[in-house]
């Protein structure tokens, strides 16, 4: 009797595998439940919270091999052999949740081309102080007064801007305003879902500790945003030298936007796409080929991308505007003269700017070889599909890049190119996703060839 009311207490609180246990409880008296005014917790913390009083009082070996028959009942339909299943209330939750991250990354994606319009339009040092919850805006002529006041005591006024009129001003903190509280938008945006999803059960323990790091990551975000502002802030070293945010907090506030942006993205894939599109195992032999390269390829976008963060950091794209040389060569002399020679890689304007030449044509050759190397594969359709686009998009982000080098960073193009470099990483993790291998669960069940209408 008592091992029948744990049970029926599991019924309430697991939704997902109610009909999975209902076939183990026909002709088992009811009775009375434990009851419970808890939100949602993840599986495994609602077995051990929910078996801890009533098994505590059973044999000692029986518990054990109790809590085993439920684990496996409750892995019945949630998991196939080899395929982790990350939203377990079926086909409509997932597609909720997946709708939720989707937009989530979505909104990333809009922040870091707000933050480079920030970046280019010089917006991002205007507000001189910073709360973790932010705060109204200036309201009145005295307050914006005020702030303006604040403004002038920074260096970037008494150096670049002094004279400016406080109709510009306003332009300037209305931009930096607006990316600082877009930011916070997207935390409340983010963590209402996340609370009602978990609260509902849609979310296993696995996607729950995933997308609570990535939440922990975004909040840190802002810390990481003011700690770059801060920098900004301070007087530079030399009365010759323009003021400007550091390059390491400025690469280091981009990467982890762009880290925030691919694991939303890559955990929504995984949410509406368990299975990757496989229809034969010739087609999943294909698709490893072309995974083994993707991975390769999209490290080197990806530290193409950090290396244009050093060049904004260094205003590094406002020299050498000449394609494809560099002035009148083809590498500077002084592309060494900082000592140690490691700091050249990242505080020198012309080794900066170098470096993410090299590494920009690299990602270029490397995916136009991806796509050559394609072509020769038997391959699914969507995975052909997936690499023309890539290489499409790579030909037009160089594109973009040699186009704002030689217009001098327009604030347009240098927006432009930012955003394109998210969306090349985009349809690299698109790409890799979609080749990954199938469960296998699946791959019993593929022929050895596709059967072609």
């Amino acid at each position: 009797m008592f091992q029948s009311r744990v049970v029926a207490s599991i019924l309430k609180r697991n939704k997902a595998i109610i009909n999975s246990l209902t076939s183990n409880l026909r002709g088992t008296s009811s009775s009375r439940c434990f009851s419970s005014s808890s939100a949602y917790v993840p599986i495994a913390n609602s077995f051990a919270r929910t078996s801890f009083y009533g098994f505590r009082s059973l044999p000692k070996d029986h518990h054990l091999s109790s809590f085993r028959k439920m684990s496996t009942v409750a892995a019945v339909g949630a998991e196939k052999e080899g395929l982790k299943v990350l939203v377990t209330a079926g086909p409509r939750a997932q597609k909720m949740v997946g709708i939720w991250l989707f937009g989530s990354a979505a909104w990333v994606f809009s922040m870091v081309v707000l933050g480079g319009v920030t970046r280019l339009t010089r917006s991002g040092l205007s507000m001189t102080d910073w709360k973790f919850t932010g705060g109204l805006p200036p309201l009145s002529d005295e307050e914006w007064q005020l702030e303006f006041e604040k403004y002038k005591q920074s260096p970037e006024y008494m150096r670049v801007t002094k004279g400016m009129s406080i109709e510009d001003f306003k332009f300037i903190y209305w931009m930096e305003y607006a990316h600082r509280m877009w930011g916070r938008a997207l935390g409340v945006m983010f963590a209402l879902p996340f609370s009602y999803f978990l609260r509902k059960g849609y979310i296993t323990v696995r996607l729950g500790l995933r997308l609570s790091a990535l939440f922990a990551l975004g909040a840190g975000q802002g810390l990481i945003g003011w700690w770059m502002v801060k920098s900004g802030l301070e007087e530079p070293a030399s009365e010759y030298v323009e003021p400007r945010v550091s390059p390491y907090r400025l690469a280091a506030h981009l990467t982890s936007a762009f880290v925030i942006y691919s694991g939303l993205f890559w955990t929504a894939l995984s949410v509406v796409m368990p299975e990757p599109p496989a229809e034969s195992l010739a087609w999943v032999q294909g698709a490893a080929k072309v995974r083994r390269l993707a991975i390769p390829v999209s490290l080197i976008v990806g530290i193409t991308a950090v290396s244009g963060a050093f060049v904004a950091g260094n205003d590094a794209g406002r020299a050498y505007n000449t394609f494809p040389k560099m002035g009148d060569v083809w590498v500077p002399d002084n592309i060494f003269e900082l000592k140690p020679i490691i700091r050249n890689f990242f505080e020198n304007t012309a080794t900066v700017q170098l470096d993410h030449r090299i590494l920009a044509t690299t990602s270029l050759i490397s995916i136009c070889g991806l796509w050559w190397w394609t072509k020769k594969l038997d391959v699914h359709p969507a995975i052909r599909s997936l690499v023309g686009a890539t290489f499409g998009m790579a030909a037009l982000q160089v594109t973009l890049g040699v186009s704002t080098l030689l217009s001098y960073v327009p604030v347009s193009l240098g927006t432009a190119h930012q955003a394109g470099a998210l969306t090349l990483l985009t349809l690299m993790l698109l790409l890799t996703h979609t080749a990954r291998k199938p469960s296998m669960s699946l791959l019993k069940t593929l022929p050895q060839v596709a059967k072609i209408a």
